[in-house]
């Protein structure tokens, strides 16, 4: 068995935030992809401030550099990976990212598409799913919003890191 990123406290803390992220995780990983373009492509200029702002995307040169000159094929194969959790070179190094780094590569990733990522397929169509979600997003205030897309990019990549266990886990009390 594999480890993976996939942490089991969200940090969307309302039941609207934890609902779209269970919608998300739904989703199948190609719906998931396209979610996320078009969550950037609608709400862009609302959500992109906080994740540049606050990230610094001289952590992520092999998701925002090396990345970029990868074949189309190669740059799909690797945001499945990601968002499946595999254990590769990629999604290790988007793993090993806090979530407003990790934010900050899809939307780089986002701005970049259709010139140096790979576009949508002109024949994309959303599922029924996908649209429900990015409506339901849309209606939450910016805080929402941004707890959502950041516990999303949090589940992603993998990571052997483990949690540290907690007190009521194993029976003791922390030391110094």
């Amino acid at each position: 068995m594999t480890a993976s990123s996939k942490k089991t406290v969200s940090q969307a803390q309302s039941n609207e935030t934890q609902k779209a992220v269970q919608a998300f995780n739904a989703l199948d990983t190609d719906a998931k992809l396209a979610w996320l373009y078009f969550v950037y492509e609608k709400m862009g200029d609302s959500i992109t401030p906080a994740a540049p702002t606050a990230a610094d995307p001289e952590l992520a040169p092999l998701l925002l550099g090396d990345y970029l000159q990868l074949s189309d094929d190669q740059q799909l194969e690797i945001m499945r990976d990601i968002v499946n959790c595999k254990d590769t070179e990629y999604s290790r190094a988007y793993g090993a990212l806090k979530e407003n780094n990790q934010l900050l590569v899809w939307y780089a990733w986002a701005v970049a598409m259709g010139d140096t990522v790979v576009d949508m397929p002109s024949n994309y169509n959303s599922t029924g799913a996908s649209n429900e979600l990015l409506s339901q997003v849309e209606g939450l205030d910016f805080e929402g919003q941004i707890s959502v897309l950041r516990a999303i990019a949090g589940e992603m990549g993998y990571s052997d890191v483990k949690p540290i266990e907690t007190q009521a886990q194993t029976g003791k009390t922390p030391s110094l």
